[in-house]
């Protein structure tokens, strides 16, 4: 049995039409009133039980539109109670509803506002996108929620909006228009971001041959510090259709290539055995995977090895490469392994002068 089948046996509620409409909105201000109950009693000890606490942040936003939410229904269910005279047959159910969109406008806002700043606080150690891409980003979906809520706005009190979307659609125009190299580098940021092409932090290297620390994504372009400490500013739209080697992806450990060569009549063997002790004596070498030595080729002076090793971080390369290589060589002094360096012999053939010339002399 629904609420107006109960008020239909009350003769007393249907003769008198204004006594009915406050019974209703007491009935479901009660019932707010318990769902006040419910969610503050119940539902937040069931919330701070939880390891996570955005459960306890979303209760304590959406708690008060749902109490005026159910209240709000409830002039609804009133106002349409037949008779009602005009205008307010029409004004007040559009001022009901107009409160329930305004009370879960601010809502949506508040939510997203702390959803924001909770990633914010959270920015540096995940280093995803840019704080001012991220900003824009938050301004622009403010902006279309605000956008959203106002035309729903004006479909509750039944405004044509036929002039406002023609007006809408040349001014789109002339804004793509006037700022299509802007609108190219944002959506290009966009793009880095959801295809997580690279991030704040990591090192990589451009088709152009640019290389260096991604420092920031920005509303139009990407900066990238680069190992003598220079800023190179590229744009979003050029970053999004350019070939990118991200060296920090999908491990930031990066593998080395060090080559070494050794003399002819080396110990192979014991070669091998000193760069990875240089290797792993090296704290700054990853032990997994495990270092290796190849042998790769014969040369004209020397015997000439390869060791593969990983650093932990890209921008350690080469300073790891330099350590390795001076490590190797004092190693190879100490265990009286010889390293080659080009060399050539000449021979100079003498030839016996002619009788002619001796007899001329």
């Amino acid at each position: 049995m629904n609420l107006n089948a109960f008020f239909d046996q009350f003769a007393i509620l249907n003769e008198m039409i204004l006594l009915k409409r406050i019974v209703i909105v007491i009935i479901y201000a009660i019932l707010a009133k318990g769902v006040d109950i419910f969610i503050d009693r119940v539902l937040r000890n069931l919330a701070a039980k939880t390891k996570i606490t955005f459960d306890d942040k979303l209760i304590n936003f959406l708690h008060v539109p749902i109490y005026w939410t159910v209240f709000w229904f409830g002039v609804l269910h009133a106002l349409s109670i037949k008779p009602l005279d005009d205008p307010w047959e029409i004004i007040l159910p559009q001022i009901a509803q107009s409160t329930i969109l305004i009370i879960w406008l601010i809502a949506v806002i508040r939510v997203f506002n702390w959803t924001v700043e909770y990633y914010m606080s959270h920015a540096p150690e995940r280093g995803k996108i840019g704080k001012d891409l991220f900003m824009l980003l938050k301004s622009v979906i403010r902006i279309i929620v605000i956008i959203a809520g106002l035309l729903w706005f004006l479909a509750i009190w039944q405004i044509n909006l036929t002039p406002l979307f023609a007006s809408a659609g040349i001014a789109g125009i002339a804004v793509a228009l006037a700022a299509k190299d802007t609108l190219a580098n944002f959506f290009g940021g966009i793009s880095i971001f959801m295809d997580n092409t690279y991030k704040v932090g990591e090192y990589i290297i451009l088709d152009s041959g640019e290389r260096g620390e991604v420092v920031e994504i920005g509303v139009r372009s990407t900066r990238i510090k680069t190992r003598d400490d220079v800023i190179v500013n590229i744009p979003n739209s050029i970053m999004a259709n350019s070939k990118i080697i991200n060296e920090s992806a999908p491990i930031p450990r990066f593998r080395i290539r060090v080559p070494v060569g050794v003399a002819y009549g080396s110990n192979l063997e014991k070669v091998e055995e000193i760069l990875l002790a240089v290797t792993n004596a090296n704290e700054n070498i990853e032990k997994y995977p495990e270092p290796r030595v190849r042998l790769r080729t014969f040369a004209d002076s020397s015997v000439n090895f390869q060791l593969l090793c990983w650093v932990k971080d890209p921008r350690d390369k080469g300073l790891q490469t330099h350590n390795l290589l001076k490590a190797a060589y004092h190693a190879f002094d100490e265990q009286g392994i010889n390293i080659p360096f080009p060399q050539r012999d000449i021979h100079i053939k003498t030839t016996q002068v002619s009788a002619f010339q001796e007899e001329k002399a």
